[in-house]
């Protein structure tokens, strides 16, 4: 599911960058967006997306990609731009009642839905709060001047017919997730309703071209150089890396759970702990070690649930802080993970690599510091344990 997955959001990136969805979103961002508060706007932007959508996947290859290209016309650093975006999927994906994570820890842990994403607020919201002053701090790096800007922009009127039809299909997209339609199906319909609007907007109906397109990605005559390296892009070879080191890290996730190296590394851990504190740390640290190990957040999830459950339920720890450490360091860690599988989509998709958008994705690792805290310090562990520890 996830090497298709990748393959479909290649594809139609392709498409939306030939269709003239992005350029158009570009060419009217500009006038809108400020630099100062480009990094907040494009982190309640993403969030208010992924909320909807309850997918980051959705939400970065859509609005994601968008912020990204603005971030480059107007000077602005990609690594924050990349940080900021990802930071906005992942918060409103982990939040919202319509994501497969948000309703997979739960069940694992055994409690309601509502239940999991209201504790969730407890670590959720301050890293929200920090990461928000972080944004509004960090600095944008320099931003063009205003005569930089109008010609980027005439390169784009020059390149492409700009016309709010090419919105189209992000907006169908973003509809068919919130009807909660499958993912493959939607990024078809995105690809087919983007192709259209090839036809009639940009008056492309050579049918090799889409193909080709599609395949190796969207190359534009544009002469602009900074409008070239935003909009030739995507296409199914784009993904190869991505879906190469996807297929290497699940096979070998594969081959240490069959061989039961995961179970005895949890068998290991769970004997020395006394404390009802250190079960909660080493439900977190035990699932990011198989995020890193396999590269699966699901995984991240399922197999720490499975292994500590019985032991939450025999010393009286509350489900919902089993199902709330697992959502923190399972879905949160694996986009810091560059062989992960959100690692890997979020590197190919926005064209910075892990190891250099990490530093600025704080909610993803304020969130997992926010549970251990929870854990140790005494006055906070009423909330994590259901009592003083």
């Amino acid at each position: 599911m996830p090497i298709l997955i990748l393959s479909l959001i290649g594809i139609l990136i392709a498409v939306w960058m030939m269709s003239g969805t992005v350029p158009t979103i570009l060419y009217y961002g500009m006038d809108y967006i400020e630099p100062h508060y480009f990094a907040v706007s494009a982190l309640y932007v993403t969030i208010v997306v992924s909320m909807f959508t309850g997918s980051s996947f959705t939400t970065v290859s859509t609005v994601g990609v968008a912020f990204m290209g603005i971030a480059v016309t107007t000077g602005i650093s990609p690594t924050l731009a990349a940080g900021a975006v990802i930071c906005g999927a992942c918060f409103g994906d982990k939040m919202s009642p319509l994501s497969d994570t948000t309703n997979f820890a739960p069940a694992v842990a055994g409690i309601s839905l509502f239940t999991h994403i209201g504790n969730m607020i407890y670590t959720t919201v301050p890293a929200l709060v920090v990461t928000t002053v972080f944004f509004l701090l960090a600095p944008t790096s320099n931003a063009l001047d205003l005569s930089s800007i109008n010609l980027i922009k005439a390169a784009l009127h020059d390149g492409f017919h700009i016309h709010w039809l090419t919105l189209m299909s992000p907006l169908v997209v973003i509809a068919c997730s919130v009807k909660r339609m499958p993912i493959l199906p939607t990024l078809i319909v995105g690809i087919v309703t983007g192709l259209i609007v090839t036809a009639f907007v940009q008056q492309q109906t050579a049918v090799d071209v889409w193909f080709s397109v599609m395949q190796s990605g969207y190359k534009s005559t544009v002469a602009n150089e900074t409008v070239a390296s935003i909009v030739n892009r995507g296409g199914l070879q784009s993904m190869m890396w991505s879906v190469s080191l996807i297929l290497i890290a699940l096979s070998l996730g594969g081959l240490l759970q069959h061989c039961g190296v995961i179970e005895a590394f949890f068998r290991k851990v769970m004997q020395p702990l006394k404390r009802n504190s250190s079960v909660v740390v080493m439900t977190g640290a035990s699932s990011i070690a198989v995020n890193g190990m396999t590269g699966e957040q699901y995984l991240s999830i399922l197999l720490p649930g499975q292994m500590f459950k019985e032991e939450y339920t025999r010393r009286n720890i509350p489900a919902k802080t089993l199902s709330r450490t697992l959502e923190d360091c399972g879905t949160l860690v694996n986009p810091l993970i560059p062989w992960g599988v959100s690692g890997a989509f979020f590197a190919s998709t926005l064209g910075v690599p892990v190891i250099e958008y990490a530093p600025y994705a704080t909610f993803l690792w304020l969130s997992p510091l926010f549970t251990f805290a929870y854990a140790w310090i005494p006055r906070l562990q009423r909330n994590s344990l259901g009592r003083k520890i």
